[in-house]
C-alpha cells in the first residue's frame, strides 16, 4: 500500500504544482491587466481542479481499502503507517494545498478589486449623466464641458 500511495501522492503533487503555476500566471495577468488571457487560464484552472478532485477521491478510496478513514485524518493515519517517505510526501502535499488555497484567495481579492473599480466607475458616470460612448458608438472624451485638454 505505501509504495502505491507514495506514487499516488507524487501524482497529486504534480497536478498541484501545475495548479500553483497557473495561479501565479493568473495573478500576473491580473496585475498587468492582461484580461484577454484570463478565459484560457480559467478554463485550465477548472480542468486542473477536476483532476485534483478525481485524484483526491481515488486516494481516499485507497485509504478506505487499506482500513483508514477518508479525508485528512485518514490521510494522516495512512501516511504515519507508511513510514517517513510517505509522511514527508503527505506533508508536502498538504502544504501545497494550503498554498493553493491562499493563492486562489489572493487572486479572488484582485478580481473583486478590479470588478469593484469598474462598477464604481460605471456608477459614477451614470450618476453624472455621462456615457462612455455616444449615439454614434464613438468614445466620448472628458466629463466636463466637452472640451478636451488635449485639443486646446
Amino acid at each position: 500500500m505505501s509504495s502505491a500511495l507514495f506514487k499516488h501522492l507524487q501524482q497529486e503533487r504534480a497536478v498541484m504544482d501545475a495548479f500553483l503555476d497557473l495561479l501565479d500566471q493568473e495573478a500576473e495577468a491580473l496585475i498587468k491587466s492582461r484580461f484577454d488571457v484570463l478565459p484560457l487560464i480559467t478554463e485550465r484552472k477548472a480542468q486542473l481542479a477536476e483532476r485534483i478532485t478525481a485524484l483526491e477521491q481515488e486516494r481516499e478510496q485507497r485509504q478506505r481499502a487499506a482500513g483508514f478513514d477518508a479525508g485528512r485524518t485518514g490521510g494522516d493515519a495512512a501516511a504515519a503507517a507508511g513510514g517517513g517517505n510517505l509522511q514527508q510526501a503527505w506533508q508536502e502535499l498538504l502544504a501545497l494545498a494550503a498554498q493553493a488555497r491562499d493563492y486562489n484567495h489572493r487572486n479572488g481579492i484582485m478580481i473583486h478589486t478590479h470588478l469593484d473599480f469598474v462598477r464604481r466607475s460605471i456608477n459614477f458616470l451614470r450618476a453624472h449623466g455621462q456615457s462612455l460612448y455616444g449615439a454614434d458608438g464613438k468614445h466620448q472624451v472628458g466629463l466636463g464641458n466637452g472640451h478636451s485638454l488635449a485639443s486646446s
